[in-house]
């Protein structure tokens, strides 16, 4: 690093010093945390700590992994609903699975988040169910252990917030539930925590059933997504070069995602065919709801979704949310327009405005136009995905973006809001895949602003094909004593 960058990170964040820093503040600074993890764990047993709201998981989550992590993102629109973090106790290593609190009947983010936590149940080998014992099974509990029945799945029951022997009586009262013994623990304080992490990897096979094997050093992986028909099982086909797949008319042909393993332009490259999504989640019924879900998880088991639209046709609202869909799940774009030989003059000057017009605030998604039919361009994939990958994986360092943030604010400061101005003290990038950066600022930064910065981030360091997330930190000045 230049002795330029090095000045600059070392002035900004010395402004930090007249402001109020909390633990995870100064652990962000120093990059002693991260917001996600940066890589993702294939292959291990998988763990899902699943409950209702408020019952402790996340605090349970940090005492399994060891360290504090954080869950929480300051981005409008995003919502991370369930995370996963490498693991290991007593000699066996798994993945934990940390996800929201599950509620039945509710409606909106929450009912995003419920089914999130069900997705997770369904990824998981085995499935931690935390219950609060300072209150009891609550019916949401018990509606919750139904659905666990359902799965399958080996459960192991934590009765958290057990601070001291006199709330085992508690726990005990949660043998009721039908799943065995309860474990009485306390997730803030570690009481019980080891018998509670024994239980639970007993139930943990040696090899598992749902996480895909693949080493770090592997073909990276990409999800074929898009609406029924659109051409994504003929794609694969066409890039295997043998039918490796079903390609029939009648949409919705595909039903459960299909791994294949395919070499282009020399680099093997690991694709994974789905079912179109039809509607959203919440709207499918009987078996196009459960390909859906699928849909889902193979889009976050991937590193990047190749989302294919018909370029014969209007791009349409569902077109759109595919690709937004893609991007909630952090993962790097890539936009095919097929069936590019049914499309005339006027039609591609079409395809034109409808992507500035529908994708106006993703404008940096890498974008082909192939036909999967006769093969045209689909050698121009390769090319693509390596871009948008590259983009994903770009991490930025410290003082050179401290540099880049200073330059930034002095030529094109925040606007005044009610007659305060509020200025970026110091910058981060915590994470990458998908680049995440934390600010800290001295007062609540436009959303327009944030935008702002992300489009001068991109013009500056390119970040094609990949989403780029800003979390903002407000942080108030020390009082003088």
């Amino acid at each position: 690093m230049s002795e330029e960058y090095l000045d600059d990170a070392e002035a900004m964040r010395a402004l930090l010093d007249d402001y109020e820093l909390d633990e995870e503040d100064l652990a962000l600074v120093e990059g002693d945390i991260e917001l996600a993890p940066v890589t993702v764990t294939w292959g291990k047993p998988v763990l899902a700590i699943i409950g209702r709201p408020n019952v402790g998981k996340s605090t349970l989550v940090n005492r399994i992994v060891g360290k504090r992590v954080a869950v929480v993102q300051d981005v409008p629109g995003v919502t991370r609903d369930r995370v996963r973090y490498d693991a290991e106790w007593a000699g066996v290593e798994f993945t934990v699975v940390d996800t929201g609190g599950w509620e039945a009947g509710v409606e909106g983010i929450d009912k995003a988040v419920a089914q999130s936590a069900e997705i997770a149940i369904s990824e998981a080998d085995a499935v931690m169910l935390v219950v609060d014992a300072t209150v009891g099974a609550m019916t949401t509990d018990s509606q919750l252990v139904r659905i666990l029945r359902r799965s399958g799945k080996p459960v192991v029951l934590a009765a958290n917030k057990v601070d001291s022997e006199h709330g085992e009586a508690d726990a005990a009262a949660l043998w009721n539930l039908g799943l065995g013994e309860p474990y009485p623990v306390s997730a803030l304080h570690g009481r019980g925590f080891g018998d509670l992490l024994d239980a639970a990897v007993r139930l943990l096979p040696e090899v598992s059933a749902v996480a895909p094997a693949r080493p770090d050093t592997g073909p990276r992986r990409i999800a074929l997504v898009g609406r029924p028909n659109v051409g994504k099982s003929s794609l694969l086909n066409q890039l295997a070069g043998a039918e490796r797949v079903v390609v029939d008319d009648l949409a919705g042909t595909t039903r459960d995602p299909v791994d294949e393993l395919i070499e282009l332009d020399g680099e093997p490259w690991i694709f994974v065919d789905t079912a179109g999504v039809r509607r959203r989640v919440h709207l499918t019924r009987g078996a196009d709801y459960y390909a859906t879900l699928r849909t889902q998880s193979a889009i976050e088991k991937a590193e990047l979704g190749l989302v294919l639209m018909d370029a014969s046709e209007p791009m349409s609202e569902q077109d759109v949310r595919v690709v937004q869909q893609v991007i909630d799940a952090g993962r790097a774009v890539v936009v095919v327009m097929n069936k590019w030989d049914l499309v005339d003059d006027e039609r591609r000057r079409d395809i034109d405005r409808e992507f500035e017009r529908e994708l106006v605030q993703m404008q940096w998604v890498e974008r082909v136009n192939l036909s999967a039919t006769t093969g045209w361009h689909t050698n121009r994939l390769a090319r693509a995905m390596r871009t948008a990958l590259a983009g994903w994986d770009t991490r930025i360092a410290t003082g050179q973006l401290n540099a880049f943030l200073g330059e930034l604010q002095s030529a094109n400061p925040h606007p005044v809001r009610g007659g305060k101005q509020p200025r970026i003290l110091f910058g981060t990038q915590v994470a990458n895949r998908p680049p995440r950066f934390v600010l800290f600022t001295t007062g609540f930064v436009d959303h327009s602003y944030r935008r702002f910065i992300e489009n001068q981030l991109r013009r500056e360091f390119g970040f094609i094909g990949s989403p780029v997330e800003i979390s903002v930190r407000p942080r108030e000045r020390r009082k003088k004593k």
